[in-house]
């Protein structure tokens, strides 16, 4: 039995543990206060303002700038303002801010590349406001010009793997497409933004436009690497239209990364040259192979050398795999 004095001092601690007890549980129910820079948009201003600072920007150049998140800035300056839109509805039921986040989201969705969706935002935010309707209904035309450039493309598509001539293996083979129609088409992609550069020469367009021309130059060299083999010339038009990439764009943000494409075709180029003409037999040209070895090792040098670039190691590891490759072929070609 516990002595009196025991009994005594368990009677004073008892409400005080109780008292600790209910602190602790209280204190283990309640949500932490979340960190002011990560709590949601309260406003449209907040998010208008983040991307105001970002319309300028050179993205053919460099890299979308990205937020706190790590996500890109237009997209995360969308989703904000659709956001908005759902959590505050009752706040902005009176419609004065319609017109801006209609605008607003069209900014971003021209940096998406959703062109057509960004036309459409601009016209209802041209309806909504009449401050933004002369700026949003010449912005709406331009995006209309850049959805139908996009859309001007054509893509190798594969053969059913049933056609009685698809590849060994069930290996569908690429269809063969007239080079002659499909590069008129391109042409055609590329004049229309042309006459598109003229015009937004100065303003928040010019990236944007510079970037389409560049994926239409890009389009166009992997279709004709994509057909090289059905033609007798058709590794000399690869090397050419990969080139002509690179020569045309010096400026972009891509430019290392067209160097390693322009690279790798010669690398593939080397290794099916050796496969076709074993370096020991006689039809083995020497320097033929040395030439498409060169080509490869002084761009994945080229690349290499770039300090600061995420292809720099890419490229660095490329080359030490390739001239490991070309040392066995002269080890074959010279062993007896």
């Amino acid at each position: 039995m516990l002595g009196g004095d025991m009994r005594s001092r368990l009677a004073v601690s008892d409400p005080i543990l109780a008292c600790a007890i209910v602190a602790l549980c209280a204190a283990c129910a309640s949500t932490p206060e979340v960190d002011p820079v990560y709590r949601p948009t309260e406003n449209v201003l907040e998010v208008v303002a983040v991307l105001r600072a970002h319309i300028e920007d050179d993205t053919y150049r460099f890299e979308p700038a990205r937020d706190f998140t790590g996500r890109n800035v237009y997209r995360s300056s969308l989703l904000r303002l659709e956001n908005l839109e759902e959590l505050h509805a009752d706040a902005l039921r009176a419609g004065h801010m319609d017109g801006v986040i209609a605008f607003a989201k069209s900014r971003s969705l021209e940096r998406l590349r959703a062109f057509d969706l960004a036309a459409e935002s601009y016209r209802l935010a041209a309806d909504l406001s009449e401050d933004l309707r002369l700026a949003a209904l010449d912005s709406a035309d331009i995006c209309d010009v850049l959805h139908e450039a996009a859309q001007m493309t054509r893509e190798l598509e594969p053969r059913d793997e049933t056609d009685s001539d698809s590849d060994v293996m069930g290996i569908s083979r690429l269809v063969e497409l007239d080079p002659d129609s499909v590069l008129a088409e391109f042409e055609a992609r590329t004049a229309l933004l042309d006459g598109l550069t003229a015009i937004t020469e100065g303003t928040h367009y010019g990236p944007i436009v510079r970037e389409e021309l560049e994926r239409a130059d890009v389009a166009r060299a992997s279709y004709f690497v994509g057909i090289r083999k059905t033609d007798v010339n058709g590794d000399v038009r690869a090397i050419s239209e990969l080139q002509r990439v690179t020569f045309r764009h010096p400026n972009s943000k891509n430019f290392n990364r067209h160097l390693l494409e322009l690279a790798d075709l010669y690398a593939q180029l080397a290794v099916e040259y050796s496969t076709t003409y074993p370096p020991e037999s006689l039809f083995f040209d020497p320097v033929r192979f040395q030439e498409l070895v060169e080509g490869a090792s002084r761009l994945y040098e080229m690349v290499a050398s770039r300090d600061g670039t995420p292809e720099k190691i890419e490229a660095s590891r490329r080359l030490e795999a390739f001239l490991a490759y070309s040392i066995r072929i002269d080890r074959d070609r010279f062993t007896p």
